[in-house]
């Protein structure tokens, strides 16, 4: 099947709604020409690996402001820049910590912080709460979760296991943390009131 302009209008449409198939088909198809024109700005994969996972993240939760006047790969890669310009931002503004004597004399009087018997309990209960607020998401996000942060499998791992592409498992990973945190977010808020 040839993939023209329509049939991207129509995915673009569908994400718009919230059709995870929708976006799936748009990642796959625009994923390796953000990716390819991020990789000559940076010359790094990790840092090009990110801005793109990021890029994407954004995308999708800001597609309903996609203007059609536009290109959405032109759309992507603008967003892509913006990504770019603000990691930047943060290596440049965390190089330049000032250290003082004091605190580098601190650093090296390092007391032994091994939890206690109460840490461990908290710990305990904190972890009981999380797998509940974890329970909450889709099974496919509850999945990617369990693997990536239970079971320490790498993006690759989980996409051999799934039997999904690389960049599916690192989007529903993205997803699925935002998604858990809104979850956590609204239940902090209900117990401060």
């Amino acid at each position: 099947m040839e993939i023209n302009s329509e049939i991207i209008q129509k995915n673009i449409e569908l994400a718009k709604t919230g059709d995870q198939v929708a976006f799936t088909f748009l990642l796959d198809f625009f994923w390796n020409e953000v990716y390819g024109f991020m990789l000559k700005r940076t010359e790094n994969e990790t840092d090009t690996d990110d801005i793109t996972i990021e890029t994407f993240a954004k995308a999708f939760d800001k597609i309903a402001s996609y203007n059609p006047e536009f290109g959405f790969n032109t759309w992507l890669i603008t967003i892509a820049k913006n990504v770019h310009i603000d990691m930047l931002r943060k290596k440049k503004s965390s190089l330049f910590i000032e250290i003082s004597d004091e605190d580098d004399d601190r650093a090296f009087n390092v007391v032994d912080e091994t939890p206690s018997i109460e840490d461990e309990i908290i710990t305990e209960q904190n972890l009981s709460q999380l797998l509940n607020y974890i329970k909450k998401l889709k099974p496919a996000y509850q999945e990617v979760i369990q693997l990536r942060y239970f079971q320490e499998m790498s993006y690759q791992d989980m996409a051999e296991t799934l039997e999904e592409p690389l960049n599916n498992i690192k989007i529903k990973l993205l997803r699925a943390k935002k998604l858990l945190a809104e979850i956590i977010t609204k239940k902090e808020k209900k117990k401060t009131k």
